[in-house]
């Protein structure tokens, strides 16, 4: 077998079910967890142990450039997370690298008020 025939596809999916055997989220410390299309960068905090995305927020809610469209998902996130009362999650990069758009919406995440 050939391994180097992966498709990046193949290999985000293999880069991802690495992270997530490490990060789980909790009632009381969420999972935030990124997810990039070509067109649109969104994010969920997830409860693992019930299987339960608590809060979300979508990039067609926010107009303009792919890292101010992630900033401001980011800043929606964390207000949406502090209406909710959670303060402290864990970040999920869902395997993608940690730079522009996901390092965008961390650092909005982070300004606004949550913690990891």
């Amino acid at each position: 077998m050939n391994h180097g025939s992966k498709t990046n596809t193949e290999l985000r999916a293999r880069r991802r079910t690495r992270i997530r055997a490490l990060v789980k989220g909790t009632a009381s410390r969420p999972r935030l967890a990124v997810f990039k299309s070509n067109r649109f960068v969104s994010a969920q905090l997830i409860d693992d142990t019930a299987g339960k995305t608590i809060v979300a927020a979508h990039g067609r809610e926010f107009k303009g450039a792919q890292s101010l469209q992630a900033a401001s998902v980011g800043e929606a996130i964390a207000r949406k997370a502090q209406a909710t009362g959670i303060t402290t999650i864990v970040f999920d990069r869902g395997g993608y690298r940690y730079g522009g758009q996901v390092k965008a919406l961390a650092d909005a995440a982070r300004a606004g008020g949550l913690i990891f």
